[in-house]
């Protein structure tokens, strides 16, 4: 008689197809990043693999990514542009601070924008949002997003 060896369990019983593509896709990221080389020519494919990604997604999100993108460089010109985890984020010192998901790439209903823990958003109140949607924004969300941003980057 043999002994059947009990298995853990592995991520790939646990991860989605989109989730186990989405850590492929960081992996080649970070591995893509590793031979830009010097700072300046990894700040320029950082951005050209950024705006390649936006230049692929299907209206509106491709819209929304661009004039995000657009805000970001414009009230946060120290904020990095690359990609995390296959879609445009903005980061200090390699640390995504802020990011854009596209919500028909990730098949949800709508887009959002977030920021990471390296946002200085905290509140006094202990309770502030992290993550917003994005559907048709109002140029009054516009206008509030560009604040969120300045004050997370600050």
């Amino acid at each position: 008689m043999t002994e059947k060896t009990a298995h853990p369990q592995t991520d790939d019983d646990t991860m989605s197809a989109q989730e186990r593509a989405a850590i492929k896709e960081r992996a080649a990221e970070l591995k893509a990043q590793g031979r830009a080389g010097k700072a300046a020519e990894k700040a320029a494919a950082n951005e050209a693999a950024l705006l390649a990604k936006i230049a692929e997604m299907p209206e509106p999100d491709r819209g929304l990514a661009e004039r995000v993108h657009a805000i970001v460089a414009t009230c946060a010109p120290d904020l990095e542009p690359k990609l995390y985890y296959g879609q445009p984020g903005y980061a200090r010192k390699g640390k995504v601070l802020c990011f854009f998901r596209s919500g028909q790439g990730d098949k949800e209903r709508y887009s959002t924008f977030g920021f990471s823990v390296q946002a200085d958003l905290d509140d006094t109140s202990g309770l502030w949002a992290t993550s917003y949607a994005l559907t048709e924004p109002t140029e009054a969300a516009w206008a509030e997003l560009e604040t969120l941003i300045r004050k997370a980057a600050r």
